[in-house]
């Protein structure tokens, strides 16, 4: 059983770490909650303990024979920290070690996952920006907060991400095992998810069946392995993944503006959107009529921008660019066409022919290499195509850092 210490910190999104703790425990781990003093001035520490079915306790002198400020962290698997304070951050970078979870940190030596919340200026704080930076190459896990509603009336950057999105990014930490290393830490990554929509007029548009799973698969799993991501969203309805900044589009040219600018400081762009090929030649203002039409409507369509082929031609030297092929025949003799012209390095080849992929939570695939290779993923859900894709890219990664190094 995988042994899991959820800290919690004294900012009032502790309440969602009941949440949190549920998913652990549903999961089938076995968690510890270490609370911060402060946070049980919020959730009291029987809730904990029911949620959670074990002991709890918030400060060094509780079971001393068992020594927890030192075995709670030797023993765990993983430490996830939410909310993570500003005073929790800064304790956290400094190696300070006043309280039970401080010294649990100070002691772990599995993955650390810290999952911050407090008001945007404290978290633009130049003390909070080092400090995280600290921790950060260090190899510690630290999401990015999400952007909303903060305590009172303020809004902006600051808020703790999606409970069950923190577990995500947790569970592919778990699947990646407790020595995998971070290997995307301090890469960006640019993220293209979902299908573009072309307006016909206020009410239509032309568009595809892209559900913006898969895109958002490789959000999650970048995030896991350190990575910060921008993820560029194109009509999608999925919970925000935790840790990543979000831009949301609609149509293909604003996809293509939004990727072009995250894709100049980007290490790897994923394009794994769907951006319509085509869009109406003339907008019409007003709602078109089926009784001014009669029964036919003809469309003039032009062709929209090629958005990975000009990713192809502007790519920096030590940039990976990862564009995607769905195709209902033909499909890796068209894909490996698709993939010179485009300029790749890689191109993931879906067969969509019935409908399949759209939609779905696994995926089938074939990886084409510009190198020549090719490798085939059986049936698998669509997390774990993204992290063996990760595989691919990584090793890319390293054979242009060491050619670099080698010049």
């Amino acid at each position: 059983m995988t042994a899991v210490v959820l800290g919690v910190g004294g900012g009032i999104a502790a309440y969602k770490a009941c949440e949190l703790l549920r998913l652990f425990t549903e999961s089938g781990h076995q968690v510890r909650v270490v609370p911060t003093a402060a946070a049980l001035r919020f959730v009291g520490a029987p809730t904990w303990a029911a949620l959670s079915g074990q002991p709890v306790a918030d400060d060094v002198w509780a079971d001393v024979h068992e020594v927890p400020h030192v075995r709670l962290g030797q023993n765990a698997d993983l430490v996830v920290v939410a909310p993570a304070t500003a005073d929790l951050l800064a304790k956290a970078a400094h190696g300070l070690a006043d309280d039970l979870l401080t010294n649990t940190l100070l002691t772990a030596r599995c993955p650390v996952l810290l999952a911050p919340a407090m008001h945007t200026e404290m978290w633009e704080h130049p003390a909070t920006v080092e400090n995280v930076a600290t921790l950060r190459r260090r190899g510690v896990l630290v999401l990015d907060p999400a952007v909303g509603r903060l305590t009172g009336a303020d809004t902006g950057k600051g808020r703790l991400p999606d409970p069950a999105e923190i577990f995500a990014v947790a569970r592919r930490v778990l699947a990646r095992g407790v020595d995998a290393p971070r290997d995307l830490a301090g890469r960006r990554v640019v993220v293209t998810a979902g299908g573009t929509r072309e307006p016909l007029d206020p009410v239509r548009f032309i568009g595809n069946r892209s559900s913006g799973k898969q895109g958002y698969a490789f959000a999650r799993t970048a995030v896991a392995r350190g990575a910060r991501v921008t993820l560029i969203a194109a009509n999608v309805t999925l919970p925000d993944p935790a840790g990543v900044e979000l831009v949301r589009v609609g149509t293909t040219e604003e996809l293509r503006t939004a990727t072009l600018r995250a894709a100049e400081s980007a290490d790897v762009v994923v394009m794994a959107a769907a951006p319509a090929d085509f869009r109406p030649a003339t907008y019409a203002s007003d709602k078109i009529k089926k009784s001014e039409r009669g029964d036919t409507l003809s469309v003039e369509l032009v062709a929209n921008p090629d958005i990975a082929a000009e990713l192809g031609e502007r790519r920096r030297p030590g940039q990976v660019l990862v564009v995607f092929a769905a195709e209902t025949s033909d499909a890796e003799a068209n894909a490996r066409a698709k993939l010179v012209r485009k300029k790749a390095d890689l191109i993931v080849v879906n067969n969509v022919a019935q409908g399949r992929v759209f939609g779905a939570d696994t995926n089938t695939a074939v990886v084409l290499g510009a190198d020549g290779s090719a490798t085939a993923f059986s049936e698998q859900s669509k997390e774990d195509l993204a992290d063996a894709v990760w595989d691919l890219v990584t090793t890319r990664l390293a054979r242009m850092s060491s050619a670099g190094a080698t010049l």
